[in-house]
């Protein structure tokens, strides 16, 4: 089977929400909280995401944004999301948006690509240290209570 990487379509939204889920065990995204940060994202310019289609099926995706970084000339992605479906898992899907992602920072000039994973989901890290990432930082989080 020919595997094709593209931009997602609106239409594709629900299957990237099902493997949001469903991989990532993120239980938070919805098909409307997606929706609209999809279209912030749109909006702002700086954010793509990148659906894995096998026979017009969505079995992956891979999302980041390009932020800017003090010293760093072109600054930096980083990955933001990046799921296989468990059936095509061990299948290249997920190497293969890696790769798409790198060639999409070198043909941006950009030399540096981050990301963040669970402490717990060491699958994930073998699978980034595979794919030639190095384990050099830990990722913090605090999570603001906001006023109502």
């Amino acid at each position: 089977m020919q595997m094709k990487i593209r931009e997602v379509e609106t239409d594709e939204y629900n299957e990237v929400v099902f493997l949001w889920n469903d991989v990532l065990g993120v239980r938070t995204v919805t098909n409307e909280n997606f929706r609209v940060t999809m279209e912030q994202m749109s909006r702002a310019g700086n954010y793509k995401t990148f659906v894995a289609l096998l026979e017009n099926q969505v079995v992956g995706f891979i999302t980041f944004v390009h932020g800017l970084a003090v010293g760093s000339a072109n600054g930096y992605l980083h990955i933001t999301g990046l799921a296989v479906h468990k059936d095509f898992q061990r299948h290249r899907v997920g190497t293969e948006l890696l790769q798409y992602t790198e060639n999409y920072a070198k043909n941006s000039g950009i030399s540096s690509i981050i990301l963040c994973t669970g402490m717990k989901r060491t699958d994930a890290h073998a699978f980034y240290e595979h794919n030639g990432y190095d384990r050099d930082s830990y990722c913090f989080d605090k999570f603001i209570k906001l006023d109502s």
